[in-house]
């Protein structure tokens, strides 16, 4: 094409482009932005490191923290309200601060982490920078812990918590004892993060500030594009190019999986190096759901691979979107190593992340259902696996807002979802 013979070389040298796969006639991009990627430096022992968090209460933060503690870590930290997940914390032997002070900052300390709800004019993180002291994000802390083992990494506008739990759910229940971060707490796996002494790292990538971009998966999957966070992207053009550096963090040596019925989705592997494999119900697919039976909102399909059966699978939750989720997570645990029978037995014993249409309670005739859906489309899936899955009963929905630049910019569709 026209990149000169020493551009060549580099980008082979860097693991993103190969020779094979030039000579294929892949369409060479006018231009090549290779992401900033860390993964090959960043494995690295963290006993004895002293690590301080910002906002350590949050899911993923004290996620983070309990992997640290569990690599023997010494963990420190700040958050301005105190609560279960705190306490628990400090039985762990992390030392948690409530408010944010200079102060808060360990008089030796080896590295910051600052989860992405953190301003610029945060005190502890001006004091840290002050003292020279290394400081990260939230994201590029869990991209060094990936480094270290096989990374499995859920991205999509929808259904990242539910597939990553999904995935570390049946790993868990097939001995193959998975490290893991969800951003959901998954009662099943006791909370929204896991080390277990597996090769394996299952990681819920968010694209919220690009912070998916510090992750190192071996494995991958995108499960939708959609414009979401317009308040950090300025549409959805931008949206897919986020997700296409994305893809290419995956090596050569690996493989993404994406979705074959978003068109978004599809346009955001364009580019991609690896093996790329896709999923979806329309033929072509390759992991193809055929041969759907619906019972009170519950599906159950057959899994096709590259056109012969894989497995039959019960879909363990309610909703046709819940069916695109098992096939992304089957393709997933397949790299894992795992058999289609194994898979067929496993997943339909999962029960779901917290707030992902949880049961609360009865009274009076009376189902309450909580679940977290805050984008347009999602509301319009969670509402029609309600129906369906409670039908023919009468359905009240209340909506709390989630971000006021979510609802503002998506109103109309918003408006939509709940008809």
């Amino acid at each position: 094409g026209d990149i000169g013979c020493g551009a060549y070389c580099a980008l082979i040298c860097h693991g993103r482009f190969g020779a094979g796969r030039m000579r294929e006639g892949m369409e060479t991009p006018k231009s090549i932005e290779i992401p900033k990627v860390q993964c090959q430096d960043s494995a690295r022992s963290f006993a004895g490191r002293r690590i301080h968090l910002i906002g350590i209460g949050g899911s993923g933060m004290r996620a983070l923290a309990n992997m640290l503690l569990e690599r023997k870590a010494i963990v420190s930290g700040s958050d301005n309200a105190s609560g279960g997940a705190i306490d628990r914390l400090r039985q762990r032997g992390a030392d948690v601060r409530i408010g944010q002070c200079a102060g808060n900052i360990p008089e030796q300390c080896d590295l910051v982490v600052r989860s992405a709800a953190i301003h610029d004019q945060n005190p502890e993180l001006l004091a840290a920078t002050a003292r020279g002291i290394e400081v990260i994000k939230y994201s590029q802390m869990l991209g060094r812990l990936m480094a270290e083992q096989t990374g499995i990494a859920i991205a999509g506008t929808h259904g990242k918590s539910t597939t990553s739990a999904m995935v570390a759910y049946v790993l868990h229940e097939a001995g193959v004892d998975p490290s893991f971060v969800i951003g959901a707490t998954v009662p099943q796996l006791g909370g929204p993060s896991g080390v277990g002494g597996g090769r394996h790292f299952v990681a819920e990538a968010c694209e919220f500030d690009r912070s998916f971009l510090n992750l190192c998966p071996q494995y991958a999957a995108i499960l939708n594009v959609e414009e979401d966070h317009l308040d950090c992207y300025a549409n959805l053009d931008a949206i897919v190019e986020a997700f296409k550096a994305f893809a290419a963090l995956v090596p050569l040596s690996g493989a993404i999986i994406v979705n074959g019925d978003d068109r978004k989705a599809m346009e955001s592997v364009q580019n991609a190096t690896c093996e790329v494999e896709t999923f979806g119900l329309s033929e072509g697919c390759t992991w193809r759901g055929v041969d759907i039976s619906e019972h009170r909102g519950l599906y159950r399909v057959t899994i096709m691979l590259k056109g012969s059966e894989f497995c039959r699978l019960d879909v363990p939750l309610p909703g046709m979107h819940n069916v695109y989720n098992c096939l992304a997570a089957t393709a997933l645990l397949h790299h894992a190593g795992l058999t289609g029978r194994q898979i067929a037995e496993l997943l339909p014993g999962f029960r779901g992340a917290h707030r992902r249409m949880t049961l609360k309670g009865e009274s009076d005739g009376i189902t309450v259902v909580d679940d977290y859906a805050h984008h347009p489309t999602e509301i319009a899936a969670t509402l029609r696996a309600i129906r369906d899955f409670y039908r023919p009963r009468r359905l009240l929905c209340v909506f709390q807002p989630h971000q006021h630049s979510r609802t503002r910019l998506l109103l109309k569709d918003f408006a939509t979802s709940f008809a």
